[in-house]
């Protein structure tokens, strides 16, 4: 499906978390549908396809005319490559219509395996501005999910890009802009951006201390009612979230889809299956409207549940029974006496032609009858054809068995269902290097990452000093001018702010201050236009060498790497780009554009970013808030010393000071984390554990 500004229909994307899903996304009218490769998807708890599963479910889809994405989203690690290899391959044999990648080392690796097959950035890689999308469509990616939180008019100018554009219209909303998201992991090392996201953000959390809040539990997004608007702005595909969910979910959102699409509104029935299929008290749309706040939260309740009651499932079902016929033919019957029988079926695209096994011969009771002869062939029977027309050419007074036209028709039928799988037929490179040479650090330095320009001398023996992009312009001449190593940090959430972000770089620039830290593409993009020196933030999630093989090939000069790696993936890691770690600070734990502090009424006056959230053991998290996103930073700091990063193939470690008051003291950067602060409680992070 090419971009809708010509005309065409917004596409319909269906969830299918196994086999079933697909069937009932097919049967209530998807254009088309997403399923999880079995080792390598965002949604591990799924039954998810293997290989031989993904050949029938894309050979079911194509038969229907119904394209097939494989998600491969989620960051993946060296050790895990030659299994990747085998899932690319095995994606491209079964001819799916194309992958769908969070991890740039994987798109770099599916670009060597199987050169033409399409594209897609996963929503897990987080780009919600113009850039972002423009870095990708320049990358060769034929499409970017955006990410959910991005209001109508920011989606808009995605969608006058070339590139594709798909946005989730119905289903599960994170509290935290997908792919920036290391809660579950900090606190169970089950890593969201591995598929194994353990749904920390539906556990009670407190702003203000009022029993049974949910800071971080959202309504389920819908913007189904907005498919119009939508498909005018120029998205090419509607999303449907739900790879976990029942197949009656499935054909409740896709019915819903398709009669807002094709009729304009949603029938009251069709409405009232999808609400009790699943909700969390009701639906929102704030996001896409600009309608942030406590309205938009919502968590289950026992009434939802119970909804969801047997005879609403079982209706459902018998809605789907079926096979749906919905791939129109036309045929031609030849019967000519004395020669075999035939019969060609056409698409439209294929066209097939099939010969009976005996002659015809004169009959010596009654010839064919032409309206019986067209009813027996037109019995297509549990196929996804409908004849609109047979053609006949029958000599008079001539028999064929009904069994022969049975078999003719399905002989076609079988050889065009042959035809009609076959899409693609990609050419496949195995021959791809997955092994290097582990990277051998010429020395190490230490930088920071500070929230605030006051900072005392002992930042002066830093590599680099990134302060906040919005930083005063006159603070950070002056940093400068007293001979600190200046640079600036772009922040994570650039949403409706890229203009005035481009506007900030270039009088950064102005001031000779060249080195930007960048945590996602937009950022990356941005910086590299104005010619500055690219610094990769732990945003990037990069997590493997072809990872580092892309950042170093786009012009990074370095890059901070993911804290969810152990410090043996570290040291395994190949590449030249030079690469460091984390080894102090609270670490953010998400990126939320609506604030948890909303939740209970709570606004920026009555806040003024010293809001704190605690869970229900009573640990306390800080909420940083920049008027665009907050960042729930962790309830202790990460401590690594020097003596475990002595031992790592890094070039750098990076002190986070996101809250601490006493930097403007620290006359040496050595003694810059006091150990009165380490008495307390620390963590060395998932350095050491790792994640699922």
């Amino acid at each position: 499906m090419q971009k809708n500004t010509d005309g065409l229909k917004i596409e319909i994307l269906a969830p299918s978390g196994g086999f079933d899903s697909v069937v009932a996304a097919v049967r209530s009218g998807a254009d088309a549908v997403y399923v999880g490769e079995k080792a390598f998807s965002a949604r591990a708890s799924a039954h998810n396809f293997d290989s031989e599963e993904l050949k029938q479910a894309a050979a079911y889809c194509h038969i229907h005319g119904v394209k097939i994405y494989v998600t491969v989203n989620t960051i993946i690690f060296d050790d895990e490559f030659e299994r990747l290899k085998k899932a690319l391959i095995d994606a491209a044999k079964a001819d799916v219509d194309a992958l769908i990648v969070q991890n740039m080392g994987v798109a770099r690796l599916a670009r060597e395996l199987v050169p033409d097959m399409p594209l897609h950035a996963s929503t897990q890689m987080s780009v919600h501005t113009p850039s972002g999308a423009k870095a990708l469509y320049e990358m060769g990616f034929k499409r970017v999910v955006l990410s959910r939180e991005m209001s109508k008019q920011e989606i808009a100018q995605c969608a006058k890009l070339p590139i594709e554009t798909e946005v989730f219209v119905h289903g599960a909303l994170c509290m935290c802009v997908s792919g920036q998201c290391y809660f579950s992991a900090m606190l169970g090392s089950r890593s969201g951006n591995r598929g194994y996201c353990a749904q920390t953000c539906r556990l009670p959390f407190t702003v203000s201390g009022k029993k049974n809040s949910h800071a971080l539990s959202l309504k389920d997004n819908s913007l189904i009612s907005h498919l119009d608007e939508l498909e005018s702005i120029g998205v090419t595909s509607a999303k449907i979230e739900g790879r976990m969910k029942r197949p009656e979910y499935v054909a409740a959102a896709v019915r819903a889809c398709r009669e807002q699409r094709d009729l304009g509104f949603v029938t009251d029935e069709t409405m009232n299956m999808l609400r009790g299929v699943f909700s969390r008290t009701g639906f929102t749309d704030g996001y896409f409207t600009g309608k942030r706040g406590i309205s938009m939260f919502g968590t289950r309740t026992k009434d939802d549940v119970l909804s969801a009651d047997k005879n609403l499932l079982s209706k459902i079902r018998q809605s789907i029974k079926d096979e749906v016929q919905n791939v129109e033919v036309s045929g031609k019957f030849t019967a000519h006496i004395g020669r075999l029988p035939s019969f060609e079926v056409s698409d439209g695209a294929h066209t097939v032609f099939v010969q009976g096994d005996n002659a015809c011969e004169i009959a010596e009771k009654a010839p064919l009858d032409k309206k019986r002869c067209i009813s027996q062939l037109s019995k297509t029977g549990n196929t996804a054809y409908k004849f609109k027309n047979i053609d006949l050419e029958i000599d008079e007074n001539c028999a064929v068995a009904v069994s022969a036209l049975n078999m003719l028709r399905r002989t076609a039928l079988e050889r065009l269902d042959k035809q009609r799988i076959h899409v693609h037929n990609y050419k496949i490179n195995e021959n791809v290097n997955l092994d290097f040479t582990p990277y051998t650090p010429k020395g190490r330095t230490v930088r920071a990452r500070v929230q605030k320009t006051k900072i005392g001398t002992g930042f002066k023996q830093c590599e680099l000093v990134f302060c906040p992009l919005y930083s005063d312009l006159k603070e950070l001449e002056r940093l400068k001018l007293e001979g600190y190593n200046v640079g600036v940090e772009v922040p994570r959430g650039m949403f409706g702010r890229e203009e005035k972000i481009a506007e900030k770089l270039e009088q950064v620039k102005s001031l000779g201050i060249y080195d930007v830290l960048c945590h996602n593409l937009g950022a990356l993009y941005l910086a590299k236009q104005l010619g500055m020196t690219l610094h990769g933030g732990f945003g990037l999630n990069l997590v493997n060498t072809f990872d580092l093989l892309w950042a170093e090939e786009y012009g990074l000069r370095d890059t901070e790497l993911s804290f969810e790696l152990t410090f043996d993936r570290i040291n395994a890691l190949g590449g030249n780009l030079d690469r460091g770690i984390i080894s102090y600070g609270y670490l953010p734990l998400m990126l939320c554009r609506n604030c948890p502090a909303k939740s209970e009424g709570i606004d920026c006056k009555t806040c003024k970013n010293h809001s704190k959230m605690t869970d229900r053991l009573g640990k306390t998290f800080l909420l940083k808030c920049d008027r665009n996103c907050t960042e729930v930073l962790n309830s202790v700091p990460l401590y690594i010393d020097d003596k475990e990063i002595s031992k790592l193939s890094t070039s750098f470690n990076i002190l986070n000071f996101y809250v601490e008051n006493y930097v403007e003291n620290v006359n040496n950067i050595a003694n810059a984390i006091p150990f009165s602060m380490l008495k307390d409680k620390f963590t060395r992070g998932l350095y050491k554990r790792g994640v699922e």
